[in-house]
This record gives structure tokens, C-alpha cells and sequence, in this order.
């Protein structure tokens, strides 16, 4: 007889992909689709920043905070003050506190010179201080949106991609991927052990950031998470998708949708295994 082994990686909604609805109803949503656990965006929210009110929120929807993004994001450049570090400890102190074993966090910008400089032994360092991965998440060259003019800006270092940098741990991000024009299939396979976080989203290779539905955009989603499960992936898979321009009622479709693609591809991912 054939078996279907559903093979047991927690799918997690991002609460951006909430937005602009805030955190608490991110937790919400995540229980009534039946997501297996939520990553909280530390943004200019208050909740996203308080583990007291994040960990109620925790119990009453009976859902974990399997990771923590961290607010190194252009729209967070004053979360937590302007010093890169503080942003990731404080990330870390939060994780701690929710039982969170991965912290999310961008390369540095090219102008924070000197957060650059240590970032990759200060990330180490962190990592074996705290028990707590570090997952390094890839970027993307920002591009000129018009076709004529302009030029191509490395934003990052110590760059955009991680693969080839000495990062334990990383994040793959697929509308990113897709921003990059990289071939993300053969980032995850090159990652190997490396790849212990996605970002599952979509996206069509536009010069924009799209954060599409999986199964929207151009980008190999579900060859991506079968590969997770013939690889042994221990990680999450969180679902980090942009709503932001529907309705309520369209983003829970979107986001039951968006579960629905990940499971389906990580479910046949395990067809004929005993």
C-alpha cells in the first residue's frame, strides 16, 4: 500500500503577512487557518516588541513563536534605536524569552561600515552565546525601476547573497530570490545544512519586492519545499506574504491559499515513503 508521509516541518505566518492588520490579529488568523506557529516581525507595533504580551498571545492561541525577525529593515531604522547590534540582541532577548530557536536578520547596509565589518564574527559570537541560531536571510541588488537610466546598487555587505559567505545558518527568501534573479533551487541545494529558515513567497522577477502567494509568481516554490524534505530540512517554513492591498476577507483566502500550497507540496514530497 502507498503511504503519505507528511513530514514534520511546522508551517509558520509571518505577522507581516497580516498587514496592515496588527500582530494580535496576525495570531488570529494563524490559529483559525491552522498554521503551526507564527515569526513575529519586531516593527513600530508595541506588541511585536513586548514578550509579556507576545507569550499571552502564545498561550491563548494555543500557537508558538517558532522565530523572531529582527528590525533591520529600512522601515524599522528606528526600532529599538539606530545601533544595528542592539537590534539583534534585543532580537535574541526576545527569542529567548518565547522559546524561539531563530532569529531572522538582514545583511548590513552598505553605509553601516562598521556594523559590516564585525557583522560575520559578531553573528558567531552571538550564536554561541545564546544557543540560538542566527539565520543570515539573502537580499537582492536594488535596480532602477525604469528600463533606460540608472544603475544597479549593491546595498549590502557583505553582500546580498549568502550563500557564499561564512554564515552557519541563513534564511532563504523566495520573493527575494526572485528580486535577484537567482536560482533559488540551486541556492537551497548549494545551502545544504546551512538552510535552516524559508521564507516561503512568490515572485515574477520584477525589479519590486513582491512577497506574492506561492503559485503566483515565477519562482519553483514547490520544487523547493519537496527538496526541503528529501533533504532532511529541520527548520520552519514561514509563510511571509504581501496582503496588504486586499481586503480582510481576501487575505484569509490568500493566507489559507498560501498554507495550503505549502503543505500540499511538502505532503507529496513524502508519497511512497513507509
Amino acid at each position: 500500500m502507498t503511504v503519505v508521509r507528511v513530514p514534520d516541518i511546522p508551517v509558520a505566518l509571518s505577522t507581516s503577512s497580516a498587514y496592515p492588520e496588527s500582530c494580535t490579529a496576525a495570531f488570529g488568523l494563524a490559529e483559525r487557518l491552522g498554521y503551526d506557529g507564527v515569526e513575529v516581525m519586531v516593527l513600530g507595533d508595541p506588541v511585536t516588541q513586548e514578550a509579556g504580551a507576545l507569550r499571552l498571545l502564545a498561550e491563548h492561541h494555543g500557537i508558538p513563536v517558532v522565530s523572531v525577525h529582527a528590525p533591520t529593515l529600512l522601515i524599522s531604522q528606528r526600532v529599538w534605536g539606530t545601533d544595528p547590534w542592539e537590534k539583534v540582541d534585543r532580537s535574541l532577548e526576545l527569542a529567548a524569552e518565547l522559546d524561539a530557536t531563530t532569529v531572522v536578520v538582514h545583511p548590513p547596509f552598505r553605509w553601516q561600515k562598521e556594523y559590516a565589518a564585525g557583522f560575520v564574527d559578531g553573528i558567531a559570537l552571538r550564536e554561541s552565546d545564546t544557543g540560538i541560531r542566527i539565520a543570515v536571510e539573502n537580499m537582492y541588488p536594488w535596480r532602477p525601476r525604469r528600463k533606460r537610466g540608472g544603475r544597479e546598487i549593491e546595498a549590502y555587505l557583505p553582500h546580498w547573497d549568502p550563500v557564499p559567505q561564512p554564515f552557519d545558518h541563513v534564511t532563504l527568501d523566495l520573493s527575494h530570490a526572485a528580486t535577484a534573479h537567482s536560482d533559488a533551487l540551486a541556492m537551497a541545494r548549494e545551502l545544504g545544512e546551512r538552510l535552516v529558515h524559508l521564507h516561503l513567497a512568490d515572485g515574477s522577477g520584477s525589479v519590486l519586492d513582491e512577497h506574492l502567494v506561492p503559485g503566483r509568481g515565477s519562482q519553483p516554490c514547490g520544487e523547493v519545499l519537496e527538496h526541503l524534505v528529501a533533504a532532511g530540512f529541520t527548520g520552519a517554513v514561514v509563510v511571509e506574504v504581501s496582503t496588504r492591498k486586499v481586503d480582510p476577507a481576501q487575505r484569509e483566502v490568500d493566507l489559507a491559499e498560501a498554507l495550503a500550497f505549502a503543505r500540499l507540496h511538502l505532503a507529496a514530497a513524502g508519497e511512497g515513503t513507509p
